[in-house]
């Protein structure tokens, strides 16, 4: 069936991993201590303090102690995501930061979107991390957010791996039956619940990703590139 809607995640797929892994979240360990110390009476930064159990929100040693941990494990606490969100901001806001996508994910973008496909986003980053990463992109113009019409993280959709989560985002679409979804994904169990409830998913492999177990190109639809896909997003032989 014809694809009306492309599915992304992020990292991994439409950026290296290493720039989450070692550019992102070292900067959100950075950049804490300042923000602790000067906005943790501020009510801008109450809703993220907040939002952590309350055995680590009394004070600020005991929440950047349960922050650093957290984000070392890379744990996907929706609390942690939406303060590494409002961290990266401050790095996105001064220049600091600056997204990385591969060379084939922009152009790819616009032509997808010329061609009248919709474009959403699905990632265990927060919608608002993701907002900052396509907003301040080194593609030429920077800005993708334009061509994106609708995000989805792990607190509106539910966890990449469930089945449920996949559910829940064709739902909010209903015009777009589950069959003309494809999602693109780096994660084997991810592109598997995807298909499971009537997506077409394939398996993203990009330079710096780990090894594809074994079988999985067998079983599966693996691409290297968005540009061995056409604009209707199927695959070129």
């Amino acid at each position: 069936m014809a694809v009306k809607v492309v599915l992304l995640d992020i990292e991994g797929t439409v950026c290296p991993i290493s720039f989450v892994k070692d550019v992102l979240y070292p900067f959100s360990l950075k950049a804490l201590p300042e923000v602790l110390e000067s906005q943790w009476d501020k009510p801008e930064f109450a809703q993220y303090r907040e939002a952590f159990p309350a055995e680590y929100s009394s004070s600020k040693e005991t929440l950047e102690v349960h922050f650093r941990e957290l984000v070392t494990k890379d744990v996907k606490a929706s609390y942690v995501k939406n303060l590494q969100g409002y961290l990266w901001q401050r790095g996105y806001d001064s220049g600091e930061l600056k997204a990385p996508v591969f060379a084939d994910v922009a152009p790819k973008l616009h032509s997808w979107h010329d061609n009248g496909l919709k474009i959403m986003v699905y990632s265990s980053g927060s919608v608002a991390a993701q907002k900052l990463f396509f907003r301040c992109t080194d593609a030429e113009p920077s800005d993708l957010t334009p061509l994106i019409s609708d995000w989805f993280d792990t607190v509106n959709a539910g966890l990449k791996t469930e089945t449920s989560s996949y559910e829940t985002i064709t739902g909010n679409h209903p015009e777009f039956p589950a069959a003309e979804w494809l999602f693109l994904s780096d994660n084997v169990r991810e592109v598997d619940a995807a298909i499971a409830v009537g997506l077409q998913s394939y398996v993203v492999q990009r330079p710096g990703n780990a090894e594809l177990p074994a079988g999985v190109r067998e079983r599966l639809q693996v691409v290297e590139s968005f540009d061995l896909l056409d604009d209707d997003l199927r695959i070129q032989k």
